[in-house]
Parts: C-alpha cells; structure tokens; sequence
C-alpha cells in the first residue's frame, strides 16, 4: 500500500489538501468521492527517506533483487506474492519501496516491465527492455537472472579497477602534499641558515622554487581552483565531453583497459538482449548507450544505421580503429553463421579475462613509476639541501 497525495475541491468551491494510503490511484479517487470532494490532482508520494533509506540503489543491490525474483519466478511462486515477499525482505529500505510500488502497478494491470519503467533512475532502459522481452517471450527467469550474473560481473570489475588504483593514487597525493609541505616550511629555514654564503645550482633553484610557494601560495591555490573549474565546465560541454572521451581512450595503458571494459559492456548486454529475443537494431539502440563513451556510441550508432541498410555489423566498426582486430573477425564469422549472440558473450567473457589481466599489469607499472618519481624528488631534496652542508664541513676541516 502507498501514500498518495492529493489536491481536491468541496462542492463550495473551496480546495483541500491532504494525503492518504491506498492501493492504487483509483481508490484515492473513490474515498475522496465518498467525501464528496472533487479531485483536482492525485501523486505518488515519494517513500520517505530514513537512515537507511538515503541508501543509494547501487548494482550488488539491483543484481540481489535480479536474482532473487528469478528464484521465485522459477519455483512457480505468483509474480505478485513474489515481489510482496520481496518488498518485506530486501535489506535496502528504499529499493524495497520501490518494488512495492511496482508491486501495487502490476497488481494495477500494468506489466513489471511498465511498472519498472516508470522507475528510470534506478531500472535503465536496458533492463526494461529485456524485462519486457522475457515477459513477451516467456522466459522472464532466465532474463533476469542472466541481469544478475551480469550486474555481479560488472559490479566486481569495476570494483576491481578502483581497489587497483586506490594505492598509487594515495601514494602519489601523500608525496604531492608533503612535498609542498617541504617547500613552504623547510626550505625557509635552510635559506636562513646558508644566508651570505654561495651555494650550488640546485640549492638556488629549489629556494627560488619554495620562495614562489611560500609567498604566493594563495594565487597559486587560485588559479588551481580556477583552472580546475574551466576544465570541469569545458569536460561538461557536448565538445569536452567528446574531446575527454577520445583522449582518454588513447592513453597509455589506461586507454587500453577503458577499451577493453567498454567492448566486454558493449558485447555482453547486446548478447544478452539479443539472446533474450530482442530484435536486432533495438538491441543496437540500447547497447550503444551503455558502452559508457561518447565514441563508441557514435560508432555503434553507425553500425546500427548499416545494418538498418542490411549491410554487416563488424565493417563499421573496424573502421573506429577502437575494436581489436580478433574481435571484429569473430563477429563477421559469428554474422555469417548466424550465431552472433553466442559469439558476443563469448567474446565478453575472453575480453574480460583480458581486461584483468591488463589491469594487473598497469597496476604493477604504475607503482614503480610512482616510486621512481618520489625518489626522484626526495633526491632533489637532499643534492640541494643536504650537499651544502657536506660541502660546508669540508672547508671548515
């Protein structure tokens, strides 16, 4: 039962406001009758938001849900019994809401896949699209649970790509603040120290270096604030979007791995669809949009129109230059022998396994370089600080 809020006219003239739970719509409209009240506007009140109903719905949570309700479509339990015991048990308050609220629309007549849709910040268009295949197609089960073990991979990927990059990323922000520390704190007072004597080149650039730090660290504080906000806004636009998307796609190393991790998103959910009985060019529509990058959507979109015009799929995106080259081949295979869905998750479970092993191993250069470059500056440090002092000591002997 959900809380509706409504707005409503006495036969006066005069409007009330108020709110009351229900079923469905209708029935607030047939208690606010019996009170002979007209009804001017009736909305859905959003479930309100506890401790733990501020919980973000994330992919562990959608995939639990997922799978869950396969278990119970599949032991022949009532879509309706089966989403009122879930929306009893789910842990996460407010996606528990939600499936009541979808609960009480399908018990309304509407199909799950409608009821989901009116849901678009939590359930994308891709699950409602499949959703709406399995139902139309007989085979819900099997679609959501092939949703589940797909959200759980995506979920451990990208989990597995930011564990990977929590340790250089820290490393390198510990050695950025202590070195700016050094300069604005230590090297004043070695300046004092050797002040009137004559000291190499290396001392004289790092006390100029600390002189700029220590005198003009509030303009430079901001112009990094300023810059950073024209960069974020310039990222923002449709052209910075684009420009970021290319250029990170082109990196080093890094370029490679976010290829990677969008080709296996791309090949997994259009497999999936098109294995779940979605028509070919739909599915296009939809996977193209969950690629995550603005490029190869443009890409994907072209394919898409290439198909329309019944020409093949790989040809148009070999010529993005972002598929590797074996990829491509084993789609115009998988087209020609007309097993293109089976092929395409095969193609995501090998991409993926590469990606991993990619993102060891970006792992592993990044933290040397990382390391080379701390030593590097420590070793500023101590030629410029410490041999003057060695060079003061053997003079004095």
């Amino acid at each position: 039962m959900a809380t509706y809020k409504y707005v409503a006219r006495k036969a006066s003239g005069e409007e009330v406001a108020g709110a009351m739970q229900a079923d469905n719509p209708a029935a607030v409209v047939r208690a606010l009758d019996e009170r002979n009240l007209f009804p001017v506007k009736v909305n859905e009140q959003e479930a309100p938001r506890g401790a733990l109903g501020r919980r973000r719905i994330g992919a562990k949570d959608l995939s639990i849900l997922y799978g869950q309700l396969s278990d119970l479509l599949g032991a022949g339990v009532p879509a309706l019994r089966a989403l009122d015991t879930l929306g009893r048990s789910i842990v996460n308050k407010r996606l528990a809401a939600l499936v009541r609220q979808i609960r009480e629309r399908v018990a309304a007549g509407a199909s799950l896949a409608d009821a989901m849709a009116q849901q678009p910040d939590v359930f994308t268009t891709l699950h409602v699209a499949m959703v709406r295949a399995g139902e139309q197609g007989g085979f819900l089960e099997q679609v959501l649970a092939n949703l589940s073990a797909f959200l759980e991979r995506q979920d451990e990927l990208r989990n597995k790509v930011l564990g990977a990059m929590v340790y250089p990323l820290l490393v390198m922000t510990v050695g950025l603040v202590i070195g700016t520390a050094l300069l604005i704190f230590l090297v004043p007072q070695f300046k004092a120290f050797f002040e009137g004597l004559t000291v190499p080149l290396p001392t004289r650039m790092l006390f100029r270096v600390s002189d700029v730090f220590a005198n003009f660290w509030p303009l430079m504080l901001l112009v990094v604030l300023i810059g950073a906000s024209a960069v974020w806004g310039f990222v923002r636009s449709d052209r910075g979007r684009r420009a970021w998307d290319v250029w990170r796609l082109k990196m080093p190393v890094l370029g490679r791995i976010l290829r990677l991790v969008a080709i296996t998103r791309f090949c997994r959910i259009l497999g999936m669809m098109l294995e779940g009985g979605v028509p070919l060019l739909d599915a296009l529509t939809i996977a193209k949009d969950a690629t995550g990058s603005l490029v190869l959507a443009e890409t994907i979109g072209e394919a898409t129109e290439n198909v329309r015009a019944g020409e093949t799929l790989a040809a148009p995106l070999g010529e993005s230059g972002y598929f590797p080259a074996e990829i491509l081949e084993m789609i115009a295979v998988a087209e020609e022998s007309n097993q293109l869905e089976r092929t395409l998750l095969q193609i995501a479970d090998t991409v993926e396994r590469r990606t991993n092993r990619q993102v060891d191993l970006g792992v592993r250069l990044i933290e040397p370089m990382i390391l080379v470059m701390l030593a590097a500056g420590i070793g500023v440090f101590a030629v410029a600080l410490v041999y003057p002092i060695f060079s003061m000591a053997g003079s004095i002997q």
